[in-house]
Formats: structure tokens, C-alpha cells, sequence
């Protein structure tokens, strides 16, 4: 054990549920579990990347999705015939609903949010899936070697795709995005493109999460402690998460069930919504991220329609008071119309972290029945300080 964890421990030893093992037996959750007794502080020894990316859930990262177990150990205890998701983002919530068999409803305003939990939650004929796979990994390679035939090289006069992309890089993307309309699968395809993108950007190993501008020289690297240089192509991602892209989608697909999945690309404030019995969700925290900037390759490259201008919270207008304001009325608007279609008696569990006290649930037209607090110990990225979240669960009155 590490001298951090140990450390940790000691500092919360008037917290019997610190010093209990963390709790990774999730198959074991039923009804009957009492949540608040679980050791939910998992650490990157006790639940390590892999297990927390597990198949489809690596698809395409995603700054600021909560990890599967938890969406897994919530479902299990409260086994919802529908659950909603009016913030879906990547599709977390979604993908564990269909690996347990229970019926799903995921809305978000982000275009390239809903692509990514279509593309994870899509049923796929894997034979076909692979024939095609194979198929535009040969004719990129050829493309990429100039192997079989000579191609004039798409262009572009997009502004950022141009400041953004080593020409090189920038010619095999447009190049592989124009094989697309040649495929089923053609979502799948481009998820594989923007993720391609995202690494074959000019932009430094250790700033992938918030670049502030194009690097085109040589840098300290400080994630590899070294000298490195600005990625100049993108055959190689292209190759890799085709590749990786079907592996994953094969091993999801022994697991999925047949439930249903319905995702609105829509405003959760506004939409009309099918009944459903259980909402488990992570709403944006207030002033931290820009979803649609976090994208904007995504958005350029496949020229998705953006709708920044509905997200609520977004770091751009900051945490002042009145951003705050802003933020819970906007956070109230969607409680109070989720709850016209939410189940008398239905839960509501909130992953957030509300350090600011916003959220009252009486306010909201529900009755906090309990809140979890747990640590959350970062290992990756540049945002890799550990902080504190709370599950702030729900019933509606």
C-alpha cells in the first residue's frame, strides 16, 4: 500500500468506511445493499485505468465522466426498469443500463456527446463490422504509402483544422473522413476520427485536456521527461483505434443485453420525456469545463452543429456569483422537468460536487434521503490533484 493511501486513511480514521477495504465486489449488489456503508475511495491500486475503461467505455476520451463501477453499483441496488441520464455525456450511465439489461434514456445538448454513447450502445453485425474495418485500414495504408494509386489530397480552408493539424496529419484525416459515406458504420467511423484527431493535434503530450496553443516546435515533454517533437501524422491513430475501436465493440457485445436505449440530442430543461422509474446522472460542475471547446476538433472536423450556448455552467463564465445563479437555475429548470415523467416514489442520484452548497432538494421537488461523499484520487492528465464528490441521492416527494 502507498505511503499517499496509507496517509489518507490515518487523516480519515473517525471514517469506518475509509478504513474498510474499498469495496470492488460489484456483482454482489442487490437491493439490499446499504451504499452508505461501502468504501466507494477507490484508488489507482484498488481500481486501475483498464478496469475503468473497460470495452466500450474507451472509445473516445472524456474529461469529467464518472467511472462505470459507480454507475454499476447504483443501478444494481436500486434495479430501475428505466433509468435517465439528462446529462449523459459519453454514454457512461447508458452502456452499464444495457450491460444489466435495464432500459435507458440518455439526452444531452452536445451533438458529439450523443454520437459517442450512439456509437457505444449501437448493436452491431461483427462480421460486417470487421469486413469494414479491414477494408478502410487497407485503403488508408495505400493511400498513406502511396501503394496502389495516386490520390489528390483532400484540403480544407477551415481555419482551425488548418492551425491546429501538420499538413501531413491534417491530409490523412480528410482523407480517411471522405472513405466514410462508403461504410455502414459510418458513426463508428467517425468517433475513430475525432479520437484520431484529438492525438494528431499540435499540441504537447501533457496539455491533451486544455491546449492553449499550437505547438510546432520541440518541447520539454512533461510527461515523458524529455525532448519531444509535434505529431506530424495521423495514419497511425487511424490504424490503431480501428483496430481497437472493433475489439472493444466485439467484447461488448457478449456482454450487452437486449434493453433499450433512446438518446435525444435536445435540452434536458425542455424535452418531453418518456416515463422511466431512476435517474442517476453528473451534471456539469459549474465554471470547470467548456464541453463543446473540449470537442472542437470534433466539431470542426465533422462539422457538427454546436450549441454551446445552451450548456450550463460552462467554465467560460467563470464561478462569480451570478454565474453560480445562473448555473443552479439552469440545474433546477432540468430537475423540474424530469420530474413530470420521472415514477412517483423515483430516485434521483446526483454524482456532484457541490462544495458551493447548491443543490436543495426541497427546492427541487424532492426529499434527500442520503448523501455519500467520497475521494476521488486522480492519476492521469494534467488535472491530476485529488478532490471530493457526493452522491446526493433523491426521492421524488
Amino acid at each position: 500500500m502507498s505511503t499517499q493511501i496509507i496517509a489518507l486513511r490515518k487523516k480519515f480514521s473517525n471514517n469506518r468506511r475509509y478504513l474498510q477495504a474499498p469495496f470492488t465486489a460489484f456483482n454482489l449488489v442487490n437491493r439490499k445493499t446499504v451504499i452508505n456503508r461501502l468504501n466507494l475511495n477507490w484508488s489507482e491500486q484498488d481500481l486501475p485505468e483498464k478496469e475503468r475503461t473497460k470495452h466500450v467505455h474507451r472509445l473516445h476520451p472524456y474529461l469529467g465522466k464518472f467511472i462505470p463501477q459507480l454507475v454499476e453499483i447504483f443501478l444494481r441496488k436500486y434495479s430501475p426498469k428505466c433509468v435517465l441520464d439528462p446529462f449523459c455525456g459519453s454514454g457512461t450511465t447508458l452502456v452499464e443500463a444495457l450491460s444489466l439489461g435495464i432500459d435507458s434514456i440518455g439526452c444531452d445538448v452536445s451533438s458529439f456527446n450523443c454520437l459517442v454513447s450512439k456509437v457505444k450502445t449501437d448493436k452491431y453485425n461483427l462480421e460486417l463490422l470487421e469486413k469494414e474495418v479491414k477494408d478502410i485500414r487497407y485503403k488508408l495504408s495505400s493511400f498513406c504509402n502511396r501503394d496502389l494509386f495516386t490520390y489528390e489530397a483532400p484540403k480544407t480552408a477551415n481555419n482551425y483544422l488548418n492551425t491546429w493539424f501538420a499538413p501531413k496529419a491534417l491530409e490523412e484525416l480528410l482523407f480517411f473522413k471522405s472513405l466514410i459515406p462508403n461504410y455502414r458504420y459510418q458513426d463508428l467511423f467517425k468517433v475513430v476520427l475525432s479520437r484520431a484527431a484529438r492525438s494528431a493535434r499540435y499540441v504537447p503530450h501533457h496539455e491533451l485536456d486544455f491546449p492553449k496553443k499550437p505547438q510546432i516546435e520541440p518541447y520539454h515533454c512533461r510527461k515523458h521527461r524529455r525532448i519531444c517533437t509535434p505529431v506530424d501524422e495521423a495514419f497511425k491513430f487511424l490504424d490503431r483505434y480501428c483496430l481497437d475501436a472493433f475489439i472493444r465493440i466485439k467484447y461488448f457485445s457478449e456482454i450487452r443485453t437486449k434493453a433499450t436505449v433512446k438518446i435525444y440530442n435536445a435540452d434536458s430543461r425542455k424535452i418531453k420525456l418518456p416515463p422511466f422509474d431512476f435517474v442517476f446522472t453528473s451534471p456539469p460542475y459549474v465554471g470547470l469545463i467548456d464541453y463543446h471547446e473540449q470537442h472542437r476538433y470534433a466539431y470542426e472536423l465533422l462539422e457538427l452543429p454546436k450549441r454551446e450556448e445552451l450548456e450550463i455552467g460552462p467554465a467560460s463564465k467563470g464561478v462569480s456569483k451570478e454565474a453560480k445563479n445562473r448555473y443552479i437555475e439552469g440545474i433546477n429548470f432540468v430537475w423540474a422537468n424530469i420530474i413530470k415523467s420521472l415514477k412517483d416514489g423515483g430516485i434521483l442520484a446526483i454524482v456532484v460536487g457541490d462544495k458551493w452548497g447548491l443543490y436543495n432538494a426541497k427546492q427541487a421537488g424532492f426529499k434527500e434521503i442520503d448523501r455519500i461523499k467520497r475521494h476521488v484520487n486522480r492519476r492521469t492528465g494534467r488535472r491530476n490533484s485529488d478532490f471530493y464528490e457526493e452522491v446526493l441521492i433523491w426521492r421524488k416527494l
